[in-house]
């Protein structure tokens, strides 16, 4: 076995439906007593409900969360912090408002009691993101990771079908990334591989009945799991590909998680064996197969599988591949922008993965 290093990083996880009714304990066990309630404008119901359990916990709430987390949407959520006098934060919904509350802690070092309904993962990472004119930038701070995380599937049962299913392959992709990583390491690669069965057993579940809390439990488990893949281990060309195309373009995150998925895995599988063999018995496939049986998934889902019917003009991908080759992450296999530019062009046009090819 090879050397590797293993740091875990503490977070308080509450995990059940009915839960949420736990959420004013939670802020009273960080003493603290003027939180901020965030979500997006479509999430501001549940966060009245939050509000509500919190009683005078609560100091406001801010249902100001976007995605991709602007810059000038931080400066302004930061200014209303400090005039309301806020001493902790409790982020509901998905990544936006997660990391809206992130980001207001990487600049106030105020603590988070994080309550996701998606399965983005974020709530377990000390990884934050902004966008700043068009450039998003990503960093790690453990002072931007929530001291609690409650799981309530009872709370996701509300979150439409197609939601659940790409905020679903985008926790799959953190799982998947994880396993070669450049710092990965035996503890995170079990988790990466039970992270991925649980989401590949739950999905199909909730695309039959989105009432299934059991299936929702478990797609949660498999959410929890890939957060903390994300956060203990680095990111790849997977992360690289879909910072550059939602940070700078503004495609929709789970969305482009969703169709790079696959092709970034078919650009690997030749320099991550045993990566691809983890994969395959997660899924239950041959490890010749793993991107094609990605894409398939997706598919049969009823995901997006091209860039282009998630927004990305065909006259963008060079840039694209310029900027994605920029500053690039770590990843098993070279980057070049040709190679690059080819995979967009695939993710572009919804091309599947074909065995025995190499991009």
């Amino acid at each position: 076995m090879k050397n590797f290093i293993y740091e875990a990083l503490a977070t308080r996880v509450i995990f059940g439906a009915g839960e949420i009714r736990k959420v004013q304990s939670e802020l009273k066990n960080i003493s603290v007593k003027r939180a901020l309630v965030i979500s997006t404008p479509g999430q501001e119901e549940l966060a009245i409900k939050i509000s509500s359990l919190l009683g005078d916990l609560c100091t406001g709430i801010h249902a100001k969360a976007v995605q991709h987390v602007p810059m000038e949407t931080v400066e302004k959520s930061v200014k209303l912090v400090s005039e309301l006098n806020i001493d902790s934060l409790v982020p509901v919904g998905g990544g936006s408002s997660i990391g809206l509350a992130k980001a207001i802690a990487l600049y106030t070092s105020l603590p988070i009691v994080a309550i996701p309904t998606t399965y983005a993962g974020s709530e377990m990472t000390p990884i934050w993101g902004i966008t700043e004119n068009g450039i998003k930038k990503t960093g790690k701070d453990v002072v931007v990771k929530p001291k609690s995380v409650i799981y309530d599937p009872e709370l996701s049962v509300n979150l439409p079908v197609r939601v659940s299913v790409t905020s679903g392959l985008n926790a799959m992709a953190h799982c998947v990334e994880g396993l070669y990583a450049e710092n990965t390491n035996p503890i995170i690669s079990l988790l990466a591989e039970e992270g991925i069965r649980a989401l590949h057993s739950s999905l199909p579940s909730i695309l039959v009945d989105k009432n299934d809390v059991v299936a929702r439990s478990k797609a949660l488990y498999g959410c929890w799991l890939a957060g903390t893949v994300l956060g203990s281990v680095g990111m790849a060309l997977h992360h690289k590909l879909c910072h550059v195309l939602g940070g700078s373009y503004n495609l929709p995150h789970a969305d482009t998680h969703s169709v790079i998925l696959p092709y970034a895995l078919w650009y690997n599988a030749a320099y991550a064996p045993d990566a691809v063999q983890a994969i395959a018995r997660s899924l239950g496939t041959e490890k010749d197969a793993v991107a094609e049986a990605l894409f398939d998934l997706n598919t049969s889902l009823g995901g997006p599988t091209s860039l282009a019917k998630i927004g990305m003009k065909e006259t963008d991908l060079d840039q694209a591949a310029e900027l994605a080759t920029k500053n690039a992450y770590y990843n098993p296999r070279s980057i070049d922008q040709q190679s690059i530019r080819q995979l967009l062009e695939y993710a572009f046009k919804g091309k599947r993965p074909e065995k025995g090819i190499e991009i």
